[in-house]
């Protein structure tokens, strides 16, 4: 089985690609597990030394809108790829402070992507990555306190929006047989390793990631902000379980939500405290940042993910696991004794 990964060489991407490589056989669409021969990651950089290393990968460099509209886009999807996931996205705060960036890497970019799938005539498996922003809250339409699988989505800033024209696009492009759909919500995840991104829910993993290392955090919303989390593991799960499950598991064409950890902000950092001390926990300063805020709030924090559930996915059990997850996976970022 040949498989392609966009936005590869990110985070997720990288996961993603790592955790294919180690189970080594996919049951796509429900059928008999079959070996990954090859995948395919494509991003703007090259992906870590360890996966180029490995004769199963292929790296394919370049802007996506770019490769796709020239003879290049050959190298991006090909004929006997079984399996696209699309994770390649401009994230929520460099889509609201650049319009057409949003629009170029969200939009354009996945319809490109989906017209190159409908190329190829073999109606490979789009698994498509939206997100919780998607959903956003307003005085003129409320959102409900519960949202589950049928809460009609309300996007309120650019990068929500873009993210649910992906998703209808992927649907619509699936009930033509031009491709099997499946669009995935994605919650935000955290912790994230490595450096802050421009997503407005960056902060999520900052004040947990550089306390760890000794370095000062801030988080721009009140301590009693409520948000939806998901760990890397379980989001890297439900990525795969999409392209595994069967069609009568999967269902409708409209997206899922993925499962999500109801906490907040104050429960974060008093989870921090218990792993790592009192000392890192004050790393943290809270300073509002009207801008962040007004993103984050507008986000949904309950999420009743159903049909989720009914393919075996579930959430995070509590915050202390997701950083105690992020401590054993990142042992060379913890500069101070946690029993300090």
């Amino acid at each position: 089985m040949n498989i392609v990964i966009t936005g590869g060489a990110g985070f997720l991407g990288v996961r993603l690609a790592r955790t294919l490589l180690k189970q080594n056989t996919l049951a796509l669409a429900g059928r008999k597990p079959q070996p990954i021969q090859k995948i395919t990651l494509v991003d703007r950089v090259a992906p870590p030394a360890d996966l180029t290393d490995d004769h199963r990968v292929r790296a394919v460099m370049g802007d996506l809108n770019a490769l796709l509209a020239t003879d290049a886009g050959d190298q991006v999807v090909q004929a006997n790829d079984a399996l696209v996931f699309h994770l390649a996205a401009a994230v929520s705060g460099e889509c609201e402070a650049d319009f057409d960036l949003g629009m170029r890497s969200n939009v354009d970019a996945t319809r490109a992507l989906l017209e190159a799938c409908r190329a190829r005539k073999t109606s490979p498996m789009l698994v498509f990555a939206s997100s919780l922003a998607v959903f956003g809250n307003s005085p003129e339409q409320p959102l409900p306190d519960v949202i589950d699988d049928r809460t009609l989505p309300t996007p309120q800033n650019s990068y929500g929006i873009q993210k649910f024209i992906g998703e209808q696009w992927v649907a619509d492009y699936a009930r033509k047989g031009f491709v099997q759909g499946r669009n995935v919500r994605l919650m935000t995840v955290s912790v994230r390793p490595g450096k802050p991104n421009g997503a407005a829910s960056s902060f999520l993993s900052g004040m947990i990631r550089e306390p760890l290392a000794g370095l000062a955090a801030v988080c721009p919303v009140p301590p009693d902000t409520a948000v939806a989390l998901s760990s890397p593991s379980r989001t890297i799960a439900g990525l795969i379980r999409a392209a595994e499950a069967s069609d009568a598991d999967w269902g409708a064409r409209t997206a899922i939500n993925l499962p999500a950890l109801k906490t907040t902000a104050a429960e974060m950092a008093q989870a921090l405290e218990r792993a790592a001390g009192p000392q890192v926990a004050r790393l943290i300063s809270w300073t509002p940042d009207p801008a962040v805020a007004k993103i984050i709030t507008s986000w949904p924090a309950h999420i009743q993910a159903d049909r989720a559930a009914g393919l075996g996915l579930l959430p995070d059990a509590d915050f202390d696991a997701i950083i105690n997850e992020y401590i054993s996976e990142n042992p060379e970022i913890h500069s101070i004794n946690r029993n300090a």
